[in-house]
């Protein structure tokens, strides 16, 4: 009987014990699923930045070659991402996808043609990026959701220039020179001391 009692909390405690591995495994293989979604989302983050800066600058670029010889205001934009790509000058290598969906981008258009001047993500998850950013697209600091980070041109990180500042009609400009004592005044006529000025 001792024996039998004796096998009995032998078993019992191998039954424990295999319980308790199976929980720990359990554990480790969803903390290593965990780490590596982290890990594939970092490289599809970082792939997200680096087609999408490519892009951006490739609008850049079309609006230029399309602008260039003629005076057209504001920028001129493609109606398609292949349209970028056409030779005989690209300005993008290849129409890329979308890194975190894998399809195709949500374009960002121009309210007066309906061109495409950006492109964002569809995904409305949390970058593990929020600081550092390149300077193209510094204004995706502290966003919190793919979807926010629109790379389009102009953007909040392009340097835009100043508007001219017209002059003012009726003001003439004078040439600097004070009026001194025996020297000429702007209109040219001699002024001496002493001398009563002319009603």
């Amino acid at each position: 009987m001792a024996t039998g009692r004796l096998c009995q909390e032998e078993r019992g405690v191998t039954y424990l014990l295999v319980m308790l591995a199976v929980v720990l495994m359990g554990i480790s293989v969803t903390v290593v699923a965990k780490q590596w979604k982290a890990v594939v989302q970092r490289e599809q983050e970082a792939d997200l930045l680096a087609r999408g800066i490519e892009i951006q600058t490739a609008l850049a670029v079309y609006s230029a070659q399309q602008k260039k010889g003629r005076v057209v205001p504001g920028e001129i934009y493609p109606l398609t991402l292949e349209e970028l790509t056409k030779q005989p000058y690209p300005a993008l290598r290849k129409a890329y996808k979308d890194p975190i969906t894998g399809g195709d981008w949500e374009y960002v258009r121009d309210l007066n043609t309906a061109r495409i001047k950006g492109v964002r993500s569809k995904s409305k998850a949390e970058p593990f990026k929020q600081h550092n950013f390149p300077p193209a697209v510094r204004h995706f600091e502290a966003v919190t959701s793919y979807y926010l980070w629109v790379f389009q041109y102009p953007n909040a990180s392009t340097p835009q220039a100043p508007p001219a500042q017209p002059a003012t009609p009726g003001q003439p400009t004078t040439q600097g020179q004070p009026t001194t004592q025996g020297q000429t005044t702007t209109q040219g006529q001699p002024t001496t001391q002493g001398q009563p000025s002319s009603p």
